[in-house]
């Protein structure tokens, strides 16, 4: 999900009670909530090196309880800094519970991350598989609505108070909180009730002639009974558009029928390739194609020989982070390309549009 989601359930996981029991819960587990996406760092040193290491290490169960003490430590030298006593009232410091609120926190953005169609791998390096639920889009509308408004319409009926002149409580919030908390909950039901009926509609209907290999539906950010289904077949991969609302699948053979490309010396070379390792462990639904020469980038002058072998995943095919086209070979935001020279070697690695060096 998005940074600032993660930060909104971070804090209102703090509201919903955990504040009570100890000083800087709130504060703890707002940062830890977000602290497994410090990988971001990683996209210093290059995009495959970003995207390789994205959702890796600082994403699993192994390192949770690790982020949830470096989390305590940040908070303990912000305690330490502080020139003001604690306001009466509050409970003091109880840094054992403060680091396993972390940790809660922080395992929120594992299961957040786990629900949108993007994955993450929970038990690397032990075992490198992506898990992905795919109930909810990476950013997800009403989710985001429903932790905001838990956090400021408390703050917008203390101004209320302070105009009347009613005591402000030293808790606020709680119930809002616990409210936001238990929609996504239902939320996330709902989506999943809902994706699996999908992936029934179209395996119960005609329009995909042969047999199904694999198959998963991908959601859209709002709409709970509007799904892209990806099935895979021995060769081809077929999309369709489903409304569970009402029992609709959509397939148009001629459009949505997408042939697995030939694997050509070039393609076979990209695919041993780190971009070609990287991107196929990750991806659901490959589709590696050789363009022949398609430009990617013009610091690359065109050479006899070379092939464009570009790497994209079907399950983003329907929204802005893949377009799945070869008109601008290695530019969607999930896509990768390499040049591979006339001896199959690389000669050039991209990914998202800009190029690893």
């Amino acid at each position: 999900m998005d940074p600032i989601t993660h930060f909104m359930t971070g804090a209102n996981l703090g509201r919903s009670g955990f504040n009570r029991k100890t000083a800087y819960a709130t504060l703890a587990m707002t940062l830890a909530a977000e602290a497994p996406d410090i990988d971001i760092f990683w996209g210093f040193r290059g995009p495959l090196v970003g995207f390789e290491h994205h959702r890796g290490i600082t994403h699993t169960l192994i390192a949770a309880p690790v982020l949830a003490l470096v989390t305590t430590a940040v908070v303990w030298l912000i305690h330490k800094a502080r020139r003001k006593p604690l306001k009466p009232g509050l409970p003091p410091p109880r840094w054992g519970l403060i680091w396993l609120f972390a940790l809660i926190a922080d395992l929120s953005h594992l299961l957040l991350d786990y629900t949108n169609n993007y994955g993450i791998r929970p038990f690397f390096p032990f075992n490198p598989r992506w898990y992905a639920r795919s109930i909810v889009f990476i950013i997800d509308p009403l989710i985001f609505l429903a932790l905001l408004g838990a956090l400021v319409t408390p703050a917008i009926f203390g101004l209320a108070d302070r105009e009347i002149g009613a005591r402000r409580p030293l808790f606020r919030g709680r119930a809002w909180a616990i409210a936001a908390l238990v929609f996504i909950v239902l939320w996330w039901s709902l989506r999943n009730a809902e994706k699996s009926h999908a992936i029934e509609l179209v395996r119960n209907s005609s329009v995909v002639a042969d047999p199904i290999t694999k198959i998963d539906a991908e959601p859209y950010p709002i709409d709970p009974f509007t799904w892209h289904v990806v099935a895979e077949t021995a060769d081809y991969y077929q999309t369709a558009h489903v409304n569970t609302r009402r029992d609709e699948v959509q397939s148009d053979s001629g459009t949505d029928i997408t042939y697995k490309p030939p694997v050509t010396p070039a393609v076979g070379a990209a695919k041993q390739s780190w971009l070609g390792r990287v991107y196929l462990d990750w991806s659901e639904f490959p589709l590696v194609t050789d363009l022949g020469y398609a430009p990617i980038d013009s610091a690359y002058p065109p050479q006899p020989g070379w092939h464009t072998v570009e790497f994209d995943d079907l399950r983003f095919s329907y929204s802005a982070l893949g377009d799945g086209t070869s008109r601008n070979p290695g530019r969607n935001p999930l896509g990768g390309a390499t040049y591979v020279g006339p001896g199959n070697e690389i000669e050039g690695t991209f990914m998202g549009g800009r190029e690893q060096k």
